[in-house]
């Protein structure tokens, strides 16, 4: 009887054991999603930098119209307090909630945690079309550039026509693999920037701080829905990167170092050129459209950097379409992966490992509405 008893006494202190380190099933756990393959490079450190650069601005191309509807002094301060307004604290709440769920599927892993799976499956929704038509805006804007160069592409056919081969092309692009995305984005960001480097550095001796100081010129009515629109498109969607967290290296540390440099280096891509541009130009307000910038730099150094600035814009517009591109297919990936969507929106391409169905859906509805202008885009990606 002492024996059996002692079985007994070992078996259930086996047992007990054996639970303890294999929990019960019943237990739920939200899914944290990362790639599937363990082969598959993970994004580090310079990549993501650049990837989340291109994520929210991806040079000032674009901030020229803030000038145009509230002036000098209003578009400087909009870029100097923006950023402490929204931009830093949705950087900093990107940066903790994708350390804490480091999953493909960022925001919709947190609302479906928070709020559970109906308000996940809102947020991924409303987020996905308004990135989707957001990338639209793009491929506009290469061509609104090409076109000061390449008159034919200004209206008809061949401006549907190139910004159809340019969506697609770009599209393909990224189906080759999302590190090679990154690395692409480090190329773009260094090459389209340092024109407004150059640029800059070249305005100091004509710039007359007094002009930093204007309202804007009389007679020019003042369009408080456009700089605004303008403004907050260019310095948000920060939380677009937290889709791409499962794609990562090391996501708890490179995540907030990334999201940190990423925010310096935006803000001062936007005010030192703006600064410049404004102080060392005097021209009639209205010419302050997209695209000023390349006829601010003839007017500063020459045709020759005007027509870099123009080559630098069609390689931002390449590296926004590229990082966007990539938030919104694995977002889809994730969201397939809560079970928000049917599973075979989780496949992934057997040759790179990348959510080809994610990026086929993506463009299509991205050539879906990329007859709009420029402006039109802009305004419905920001409403939603």
């Amino acid at each position: 009887m002492t024996v059996m008893m002692r079985e007994a006494e070992i078996q259930t202190q086996t047992q007990t054991q054996e639970s303890m380190q294999n929990p019960p099933s019943s237990q739920t756990h939200l899914p944290v999603t990362t790639s599937a393959a363990t082969t598959t490079k993970k994004l580090t450190l310079i990549p993501l930098i650049f990837l989340i650069y291109f994520e929210v601005a991806g040079g000032p191309y674009g901030e020229e119209p803030a000038v145009l509807a509230a002036g000098p002094l209003f578009a400087l301060l909009g870029f100097l307090i923006f950023p402490f307004i929204w931009s830093v604290p949705e950087a900093l709440i990107t940066a903790e909630l994708s350390t804490a769920f480091p999953g493909d599927g960022g925001f919709v892993i947190w609302a479906h945690k928070a709020f559970g799976p109906f308000f996940g499956s809102l947020m991924g929704s409303w987020k996905f079309l308004s990135g989707v038509i957001n990338i639209a805006s793009f491929p506009v804007l290469c061509v609104d550039y090409l076109e000061k160069a390449v008159q034919p592409l200004e209206l008809g056919w061949p401006r549907k026509v190139a910004i159809m081969v340019f969506t697609c092309l770009l599209s393909f692009l990224n189906y080759t693999g999302l590190a090679s995305v990154g690395y692409v984005a480090v190329f773009l960001g260094i090459v389209s920037l340092s024109p407004f480097v150059i640029m800059s550095l070249m305005a100091i001796p004509k710039i007359e701080p007094h002009r930093w100081l204007s309202l804007g010129q009389k007679g020019v009515k003042r369009d408080w829905t456009l700089f605004f629109n303008t403004v907050f498109w260019n310095l948000n969607f920060w939380d677009n990167v937290s889709t791409l967290a499962g794609e990562v290296e090391r996501p708890h540390k490179t995540f907030p170092v990334a999201l940190l440099w990423a925010v310096i280096f935006t803000c001062l891509a936007y005010l030192i050129p703006l600064f410049a541009v404004v102080g060392a130009v005097s021209v009639d307000q209205t010419r302050w459209v997209q695209g000023f910038h390349a006829d601010a730099a003839e007017i500063i150094a020459g045709k020759w950097l005007k027509i870099w600035i123009e080559i630098g814009a069609v390689l931002s517009g390449i590296g926004l379409f590229e990082a966007q591109l990539s938030s919104c297919a694995y977002q889809v990936l994730g969201m397939a992966n809560l079970g928000i969507l049917p599973r075979f929106f989780a496949v992934r391409s057997k040759w790179f490992d990348t959510p080809w169905l994610g990026i086929l859906i993506s463009t299509l509805i991205t050539l879906g509405v990329s007859f709009m202008d420029f402006s039109s885009i802009i305004a419905s990606a920001n409403f939603l």
